[in-house]
Order: C-alpha cells, then structure tokens, then sequence
C-alpha cells in the first residue's frame, strides 16, 4: 500500500515533539498554527493513528506518536545527509559542521586542534554545542550535530565511535586537607570521608561504569561518609574548595585550578582509573558522503577510516581500544562538511526548518 507521506508533514510533527506544541512549532517553522495542525492532521489521517493527545497543558505523544518519533528524525537526518552528499560532489571543503561536546573537553589542547582545522578549511563554518555525554549521542543520532565528543563509548548500532584518548581522572581535596601533602594516600585513609559527584542523570560518571565514583568506592571496599550531588562541574570544583569533601574529576578539567593552587591532587594507586574520550557520528552520515578529491588530507583520512570500520563489528563498534591512534583520529579529518537544508519543498511554503538549525 503507497502512504503519501510528505517530509513538510514530518518535519511538523518533529518541530512539534521539540518546541512542545503547535505554537512553538509554528515559529520554528515560520508557518501558522493553523498550517502546522494541518500538516499533522493529515500525517495521521496517512499513518491511521493519533499523534497527539491533547491536554490542558499542550500536547503528549500517544503510543503511536512515540513509536513513530525516531524514525521521523532518522528520516530528516537522511535527507540532509542526501542533500549534503549531492552538493558535496561540487562544493568539497565548505558547508558548515556542528560539534557536539561536553563542556569539560573544551580544553586549551582542542581549541588549539578547532584553530588548526578552521586555517586548513576557513570556508568551512564550524558550530559548537556543549552537552551532557547522553544528550551528545541524542544530537548525533537526529542529525542535530554533525559529530560529537563524549566520555564513554556509545553502543547505538546507528553510532560509529572512535576513541581518541583516555582521560586520566583524579581525586581532588582542599589545600587544607588533613592528606593533602601525602606523596601517597592509601584508600583506606579516605574511610568515610564525603565526596561530591554527579547525580545519576548524568551518566557517563555514574554506575556501572568503570572510571565512576561509585565504582572505584566500592572496588577499594570504602563506604563514603556521603555522597553530595551536585551535576555542574564547577560547582563540584568550588565545593571540594571550601572543604565540602573530595571528587573524582578529569584531569583537565582541573588545569586551571592547579595552578593557581586552589586545589591539590590526593595519590591514591587504588583510585586511578581513566575515562574514554570518544567521538562519534553516524554511520550513514559519513558513509554517504563523496570523496574529496581536492583534498590529500580528507582523502588520507577516508581511507584510515575505511580501514577502521573494516575491523570493527556492528554490534560493538567502538572496540577499538587496541588500534594505532592514527586511525582512531582519522574521522575528525575526513567529514566532508555538512551543509543544511533551507529551502522548502514547494515553493508555495516557507523554509522548513524543523530542529534544522539546533544552534
């Protein structure tokens, strides 16, 4: 059975599912209420089921809103990823890219690497987008983000990751500390001692990961005094500062506070672990796009790639804890740049631009 499903239709209802209503959705769109509903009536109407319910509040999906919802974003990323393929063929090393990171990663060393990248390609407009690691992985997955770098591998079989390095993470006191001079701090010595950490919504640093606080707690057979959540970085900083407890932080993300000495490294041998640092994109994203034949770089950095995905497993692609660091960098080099869709599909609308243009 043919379903006239029109992409306009799709995109309203994603804009919809992102603003939270038919209003919001208009002003993403540049379209009226009413020509929002319409599209979406007519959406159901072809699928044979609701969407939406209705509510005093707005709108909520229905069970057949949800089980729709990822294809409708996979759908759109397909057709920018086709529209960017097919200009790609004639405009190789421009468009536009959106990264994806976690705040703690905009270190002085990537900044330098997004400079480099930005006097190799300066027609290329490079976005940046800061994130949780899970909400990263959501970005890529609809093509909200070209790419993205997260702490921690994503298993998403829509996901390509690449490691690019380990971060070393470590416990962090007060300058006044009672352990803070110590050369060496075994774990017993931090028997119920407080700690402050993320709550755990925030993922990547919570159970059951590896490099987790309650991870290497209960690996060094130690029960915390307590545990204070608190999600922002800088507020974790600021808390271990005034002596609320330790934490177990990046080592980059401390820099700064190293050197000024408001903070010191406690050694601990039984609490060292690292934290992957991974980017990620999707398969298809990269996969479609053409060779870039004006570029050695790009090109170089395609066939490591190539090379890469060749050894790896649908299931597990990011098992690459072993591979030369040379192939494991190589997608950051060979994206062609992504450019985003505009122009409406008919003229008589105005440009669609559902979650489009997520900056």
């Amino acid at each position: 059975m043919l379903i006239a499903v029109e992409i306009d239709q799709v995109a309203a209802f994603v804009a919809i599912v992102r603003g939270g209503g038919f209003t919001r959705a208009g002003s993403i769109l540049h379209l009226s209420q009413p020509a929002v509903s319409r599209r979406v009536e007519l959406l159901e109407r072809e699928l044979g089921a609701p969407l939406f319910e209705r509510i005093r509040s707005g709108v909520v999906l229905t069970e057949p809103g949800r089980t729709f919802l990822p294809h409708a974003e996979a759908l759109l990323a397909s057709m920018r990823d086709g529209i960017d393929a097919v200009r790609a063929l004639a405009q190789a090393d421009r468009g536009a890219i959106t990264l994806a990171l976690v705040g703690t990663l905009a270190s002085t060393t990537l900044t330098g690497c997004l400079r480099r990248f930005h006097d190799a390609y300066p027609r290329v407009e490079l976005r940046l987008r800061t994130a949780l690691s899970e909400e990263i992985s959501g970005l890529v997955r609809r093509g909200d983000a070209t790419l993205g770098l997260r702490y921690g591998r994503d298993p998403h079989p829509e996901i390509f990751s690449v490691p690019i390095y380990d971060e070393p993470m470590v416990v962090m006191c007060a300058p006044r500390h009672r352990l803070a001079r110590r050369r060496s701090v075994p774990a017993r010595a931090l028997a119920r001692e407080p700690w402050v950490a993320f709550p755990p919504r925030s993922g990547a640093f919570y159970e059951p990961c590896p490099w987790s606080l309650q991870h290497r707690l209960a690996a060094s057979g130690l029960t915390p005094a307590e545990i204070i959540p608190i999600d922002s970085l800088t507020a974790q900083k600021r808390m271990v500062e005034a002596g609320f407890g330790l934490a177990l932080l990046p080592e980059s993300s401390v820099d700064e506070e190293l050197r000024a000495g408001t903070l010191r490294v406690m050694h601990i041998p039984a609490m060292r672990v690292t934290i992957p640092v991974v980017l990620i994109h999707r398969r298809r994203r990269i996969s479609a796009l053409p060779p870039a034949r004006s570029s050695p770089t790009l090109r170089r950095g395609r066939s490591a790639t190539r090379r890469t995905e060749a050894r790896r497993t649908p299931v597990q692609p990011d098992d690459t804890a072993d591979r030369p660091r040379q192939s494991a960098r190589s997608p950051c080099r060979r994206a062609n740049p992504p450019r985003l869709l505009t122009r409406a599909t008919r003229e008589r609308d105005p440009p669609v631009r559902s979650g489009l243009t997520a900056e």
